[in-house]
């Protein structure tokens, strides 16, 4: 594509963005021209309990993402370069001041039931959004989204906003007006809902989509609520795409003619979350000795099997700007030396809670209490379920582990989760400092958006909440017959519209 991501997004004066391509797929070994028809059944992880249908709602597990994602356009989704793409908005410009954007409709958009998509629509569904999600899902006030005609959609901030695009990707997903009812599934993506049962699902080939029509007739979505149960699908040949189902059964299937292995580099962040507003982590010097405590190599050795990265404790590895200098080494003693600064109490034990979420999640949390053990943390690995853990634990808890697919763009998770105003502020983390940069960087453009975006970076090493000790390459399993799978890391994995069989 002719634009770079800094020429799109932080050009700022007025200009329209108008992009050709979406996610960046390769063939995946295609020997030939594509060919129409055939379902793909695809494995993706979630729990029943976990299960939802509402579009807007938290789709924590990995099953209903995908399910929605074909089901509903977002107005843009994750790009190669630049990273935001179109999809049910074709085009946007900014006003002089980067207050007042215009999104544009595509051309031919239409529900599932044949209905046009109107400005009304997407303004109903954008307010929806921000009063189901919050602030950190829809960026912009409810009254400030308005319809400027039937095809063009006008959101105004308060504040200057080079990155609106950015922040508007994956859960901007348009319904019908008024719908309140998602049993239907009435969205505008390339597949439609034919049958859902228990949070399996299966699509079928939207002929009238406004992009280029998929090849495949249908898509059969089974979720699995391991990633062991999902390698052994795919191993058994019961599925042909294991999606996001890490690096064990990858190297389990690597050997075998039969079958491919997807590798999407800067994939997932597995983390941990350390409490900063109150608590036993809230003094920074804590929350440094513990970052100090970790062998990262190792635990990206054990836990990845060596499929993935050191981290440095910054979100959005994968972004033009991440500075790749940062480095943190294990240093025991150093680490040592902060806590006895800091009074921690290390006769008592914490607890760090896990879940079987994302593959490695509960290995991570146990290598990592074996390895702060060494600098006198104590701490007591308790794995609960999913529905439990975003119940009770999720946004309270002092200690637990996280992990986040769209690791793109530092202020996309700046923004999103770690801003005071955030209701997904996981760590509570509270810093004047960082959300001025982040309010700077979202302003900005050109040299002053890098040097902003730098700014946010160093506070996170410093003194953020997070401990970032690795990412992990996406490692998906697919059939040796399925071509064109989406390569791109993070959640643009869900973007399966230009897959074929063979």
């Amino acid at each position: 594509m002719g634009f770079t991501r800094r020429q799109l997004l932080q050009s700022g004066i007025g200009v329209t963005a108008v992009l050709l391509a979406a996610a960046c797929t390769n063939d995946n070994g295609a020997d030939g021209p594509a060919e129409k028809g055939g379902t793909l059944r695809v494995g993706a992880l979630g729990t029943a309990a976990r299960s939802e249908r509402d579009p807007h709602a938290n789709l924590s597990n990995d099953s209903d993402f995908l399910i929605a994602s074909l089901v509903y356009d977002a107005l843009t989704v994750p790009g190669g370069d630049p990273t935001v793409a179109p999809r049910l908005a074709s085009r946007w410009e900014s006003s002089a001041d980067n207050r007042r954007w215009t999104f544009t409709i595509a051309d031919g958009a239409t529900f599932h039931n044949g209905a046009p998509v109107t400005a009304d629509d997407v303004v109903w569904s954008m307010r929806r959004l921000r009063s189901v999600g919050g602030a950190s899902k829809m960026p912009v006030a409810e009254n400030d989204i308005v319809a400027d005609g039937p095809g063009r959609v006008v959101f105004t901030v308060s504040e200057p906003n080079t990155q609106l695009p950015l922040l508007l990707r994956l859960m901007t997903f348009t319904v019908p007006k008024n719908t309140t009812d998602f049993t239907a599934a009435i969205g505008t993506g390339p597949f439609r809902l034919e049958s859902y049962q228990n949070g399996n699902a299966r699509l079928v080939r939207n002929e009238r989509w406004h992009g280029t029509p998929p090849l495949l007739d249908a898509i059969e979505v089974t979720m699995f609520d391991s990633v062991t149960a999902l390698g052994n699908a795919a191993l058994g040949g019961q599925i042909d795409l294991a999606s996001n189902v890490g690096a064990i059964a990858g190297r389990t299937a690597a050997g075998r003619g039969d079958l491919q292995v997807i590798r999407r580099a800067n994939d997932t962040m597995l983390g941990v979350a350390m409490r900063a507003a109150d608590g036993p982590f809230a003094d920074a010097r804590v929350r440094a000795a513990l970052r100090l405590g970790v062998d990262r190599t190792a635990l990206v050795n054990q836990v990845h099997s060596g499929y993935g990265t050191v981290g440095a404790d910054v979100l959005g590895t994968a972004d033009p700007l991440y500075d790749s200098a940062l480095r943190r080494d294990r240093d025991v003693e150093r680490a040592k030396t902060l806590l006895r600064e800091a009074g921690f109490d290390t006769a008592r034990s914490y607890p760090f809670v896990t879940k079987a979420e994302a593959p490695g999640e509960v290995e991570s949390a146990k290598v990592i209490a074996t390895q702060l053990a060494e600098i006198g943390v104590r701490l007591d690995v308790q794995v609960v379920e999913s529905a439990a853990f975003y119940d009770q634990t999720w946004l309270n808890a002092p200690l637990y582990t996280v992990s986040w697919g769209t690791n793109d763009s530092v202020v996309f998770l700046a923004d999103k989760l770690m801003t005071s105003g955030s209701n997904r502020n996981e760590t509570g983390f509270r810093d004047p400092e960082f959300d001025a940069a982040n309010a700077k960087a979202l302003a900005a453009s050109g040299d002053e958006y890098t040097r902003a975006v730098r700014e946010l970076q160093r506070i996170e090493f410093e003194r953020g909440g997070y401990l970032v000790w690795g990412m992990a390459d996406g490692v998906d399993i697919a059939a040796a017959t399925v071509r064109d799978l989406p390569t791109l890391g993070g959640f643009a994995r869900v973007q399966l519209e230009r897959a074929w069989l063979a």
